[in-house]
């Protein structure tokens, strides 16, 4: 099949990740098409150039064929559905019943950790997370909540990753892991674990690496920084 995947900034994009990482992961062929961030008004040129692919004016975008798919969660079920010989999902229908609600979680939840600490990967930020700790109470509830949920998924997981193998619900949570790095947020042995383990995998190492030479500064993006 022909796929074409928009997406943005590596360094900033976590939507865009998200789907870029299952492709990556489960050798799914692409072609990538950035499109860099400058602002998200109407008239930027991101703003105008994704608004004729999408009409949310939103990345990621799949492309295949005359099939065009706006969200990232979309995209990875469209992926499954594809190419059910691979495992996107765990196989037990159990499992990936939980592993849907913990995504629908991540899709629609977390919003203090996502306004307060957005994900910059080339950046590190331990000063402002400590900040951030002290002064937003409801950031560091979220993160007490987000480390017992996967800490206890974890615990019953019959491998490193959060349903034993690899899968969709461990490519929405990588961004947040990511963050929780670049702010060196303080976690459980079991976060800590899972977040190394991230680090490790095909497809988000891959990611990181490539973000890393990006050497792109969006200001917009940079909350806590006026230059790199």
């Amino acid at each position: 099949m022909d796929y074409t995947l928009y997406i943005g900034n590596k360094n900033y994009s976590t939507w865009s990740m998200r789907p870029w990482v299952v492709m990556k992961y489960f050798d799914i062929n692409f072609d990538e098409k950035l499109i860099r961030f400058d602002s998200f008004a109407n008239d930027s040129l991101f703003k105008q150039t994704i608004l004729t692919i999408n009409p949310y004016g939103t990345v990621p975008v799949l492309i295949n064929d005359d099939t065009t798919i706006t969200d990232s969660l979309a995209i990875c079920e469209y992926l499954a559905e594809n190419h059910q010989n691979l495992a996107l999902w765990p196989k037990d229908p159990k499992q990936k019943a939980i592993a849907r609600s913990i995504v629908a979680k991540m899709h629609n939840g977390y919003l203090h950790i996502r306004n307060h600490l957005p994900m910059n990967i080339e950046a590190s930020l331990a000063q402002i997370g400590q900040i951030i700790l002290r002064d937003h109470l409801d950031v560091k509830n979220e993160i007490k909540f987000f480390d017992e949920q996967i800490s206890s998924i974890l615990a019953k997981s019959n491998g490193k990753y959060l349903f034993g193998d690899f899968s969709v619900a461990d490519a929405f949570y990588a961004p947040m892991c990511l963050r929780l790095k670049t702010y060196q947020i303080p976690t459980s042995n079991h976060l800590n674990r899972y977040i190394e383990t991230i680090y490790q995998t095909k497809g988000i190492s891959d990611w990181i690496a490539e973000a890393l030479l990006e050497k792109d500064f969006i200001p917009m993006d940079e909350p806590y920084r006026f230059n790199r």
